[in-house]
């Protein structure tokens, strides 16, 4: 048995550590566009956010002054500001706790005897879209639409880029918009769709995000992409739902495994999308699979 004062205390260094770490994977993509980039501005920016995580490690402090918005409740030991207001009359009790806030997502897993926390501090302004398309669109309506959603935020500088880019297709509108989150939040930089035809996807349009001209911030550069994550889920047959969500330089998550004793495994690469997750386990008839193909 799991006690909740396990639970409770992971969770709260697992805010702190979101909020003041950046993850590693995401570190190793930055520093190679820091290699990468061309762009006189754009380098001088992303040189400044490297510094910045440094001085934030060092001294203890949130990364980035918007803070995001926690998935859980933040105690007094966390360095984060209250963001959380009522849409309308933008009240504000000074804890991030609200109607529907924070939000909680649960997933299961067969046979686990642990369980793991993973905390994400997204940014909750810019850098997310949903458009439906149509089969007809195809390939090329995919396309589009991640460059019309990439370049209207990124020639302003909303999406606070580079950014770790999700893409959610199929499912339902409230689907669709789910999983190009999660595709963000919770998949690590380099990691692929375990479908071929998909992870060619990804790279592809890592690829092209990064083809447009942009780099760090708005600047002219070709630091716009730091990954391409892609999730799918089934769809009605008369449209196809997609979802387009930037996990911005501030790339704040942390995990931790707490195991059947009490002891906590922290991490920085959550284990959301598992088979069971993508429903990988699901035995298809033969006839249904070679249909599927």
């Amino acid at each position: 048995m799991i006690s909740s004062s396990s639970v409770q205390r992971t969770a709260e260094e697992l805010m702190a550590k979101a909020a003041i770490e950046i993850p590693d994977d995401y570190l190793a993509g930055l520093r190679k566009c820091a290699d990468t980039e061309k762009g006189d501005l754009s380098a001088f920016v992303i040189k400044a956010m490297l510094e910045n995580y440094d001085a934030a490690k060092e001294d203890r402090r949130a990364m980035c002054g918007d803070t995001g918005l926690p998935r859980w409740y933040a105690t007094a030991d966390v360095p984060l500001r209250p963001n959380r207001v009522h849409p309308l009359w933008r009240t504000d009790h000074n804890n991030n706790v609200g109607i529907g806030a924070p939000e909680i997502e649960y997933a299961f897993h067969p046979a686990a005897d642990w369980i793991e926390l993973t905390t994400v501090h997204k940014g909750g302004l810019f850098g997310s879209d949903y458009r439906m398309l149509f089969p007809g669109d195809g390939i090329d309506g995919i396309k589009r639409f991640y460059l019309d959603t990439l370049i209207g935020f990124g020639k302003r500088g909303l999406a606070c880029q580079p950014a770790i880019v999700g893409v959610g297709l199929g499912g339902s509108k409230d689907t669709s918009m789910v999983l190009g989150k999660q595709a963000s939040c919770l998949r690590v930089v380099g990691s692929r769709n375990p479908d071929p035809k998909v992870a060619a996807l990804e790279d592809e349009l890592k690829e092209l995000g990064n083809s447009i001209g942009m780099g760090a911030m708005g600047f002219i550069g070709s630091s716009m992409v730091i990954d391409c994550h892609i999730e799918v889920g089934y769809c009605h047959t008369g449209g196809m739902p997609m979802s387009v969500h930037m996990f911005c330089l501030s790339s704040r998550r942390a995990c931790a495994r707490i195991l059947a004793d009490g002891r906590a495994q922290f991490r920085t690469d959550p284990m959301w999308f598992t088979d069971y997750m993508r429903r990988e386990t699901v035995e298809w008839e033969r006839p249904a699979a070679e249909a599927a193909e």
